[in-house]
């Protein structure tokens, strides 16, 4: 945690902030380590203060470092003290807070400067450490034994979406999630057409195409996986979607490396799919980030921005024709200096439930 601190305050100190007033979960523990719904972080220049209450008060101790931790359920009226002692007058902010939490604010320290920052914290966490990589490695291999799993499970006019997302589900946690990362997709049919179709109480057939895009939470880091099979035969149709998907998919796997903009992340796939004629039916960005959220930056709309070594992005072309079919492949890629690591190893290869 130290060297997230570390970065944190470098980046504290090239800015015109006096402080920072950290409220979000996610961004409190990836400076501090701790998880819990009470939790404040107050940093200026020379100060790191934690506050919680007495729930957790415990757990601060054990498990954050190198911060002074105050146990209080008035951790605003502390941050308060502060600013009036130390003289500041420039405070950032998460900007991901209620307009009622920014009201609170502003009737704290009316005097004070409060200044939304947004991704912050956030473009921090976009290079993964050591730790973190390790992490998500372990989610995407818990996603991929369960993809394998349901595969055994699956019987066409019986098994319901619903029944195959709760298999998933309980498959991961045995395999040591903690949650999922996200509401399983499970689209059968003319279902599959919608890229986000949630599972129903709809029945798998023979003839239909299936799409699963699931992921967990490993010690709070997550993975994001699909994958589309068919059921009983493929049509020669399917079969030529298949492939162009496959090909969009796997030409970004083999070209990603850091450096690369974020426009080519998202047009080297695209333009496959184009080429091919179903440019209108690919609906939805290339990918996005992922770590200690299932959508984090980077998101790929364009711009000058570029890939970075360290950063966690998902890859997942996918061909969406209404009313009839769809199919969607996604991998998490684990972007390096000299190319990318292919975090997901679920079988991709066209498969055919008998």
């Amino acid at each position: 945690m130290s060297s997230r601190i570390s970065r944190f305050e470098d980046k504290l100190s090239h800015s015109d902030l006096d402080a920072f007033l950290v409220t979000g979960q996610h961004n409190i523990y990836y400076l501090t380590g701790f998880w819990g719904s009470e939790s404040t972080v107050f940093i200026t220049r020379n100060r790191r203060l934690f506050m919680t209450d007495a729930r957790y008060s415990l757990i601060a101790k054990d498990v954050v470092k190198d911060f002074d931790i105050l146990e209080t359920r008035t951790a605003l009226a502390e941050v308060a003290k502060l600013m009036a002692a130390d003289g500041l007058v420039k405070i950032g902010f998460d900007a991901q807070v209620s307009y009622a939490f920014y009201q609170q604010l502003t009737q704290l320290a009316p005097d004070v400067t409060w200044l939304p920052q947004t991704d912050f914290v956030e473009e921090l966490r976009q290079v993964k450490d050591e730790t973190e990589i390790e992490t998500i490695r372990q989610a995407c291999q818990i996603s991929d034994k369960a993809f394998n799993d349901v595969l055994e499970m699956i019987k066409p006019g019986q098994t319901t979406e619903l029944q195959v997302a709760s298999f998933l589900d309980f498959r991961m946690r045995e395999y040591g999630a903690s949650g999922l990362s996200f509401e399983t997709i499970v689209a059968s049919g003319y279902r599959s057409s919608m890229p986000h179709g949630v599972a129903s109480h709809k029945v798998i057939e023979n003839g239909e195409s299936l799409t699963l895009d699931f992921g967990c939470y490993y010690k709070h880091y997550v993975s994001d996986m699909t994958r589309t099979i068919h059921i009983g035969h493929v049509t020669d149709e399917e079969r030529q979607l298949y492939d162009i998907v496959l090909k969009a998919n796997q030409t970004l796997i083999d070209q990603a490396k850091a450096g690369m903009f974020y426009q080519a992340f998202d047009k080297i796939p695209r333009q496959i799919i184009d080429d091919a004629g179903y440019g209108a039916f690919f609906t939805h960005g290339i990918g996005h980030g992922i770590g200690l959220e299932v959508h984090e930056t980077p998101f790929f709309r364009g711009g000058d921005d570029q890939l970075k070594a360290g950063m966690v992005v998902t890859d997942e072309p996918g061909i969406y024709l209404p009313n009839q079919y769809g199919l969607r492949i996604e991998d998490d890629l684990l972007i390096t200096d000299t190319g990318c690591e292919v975090l997901t190893h679920a079988p991709k290869e066209l498969i055919v439930l008998k």
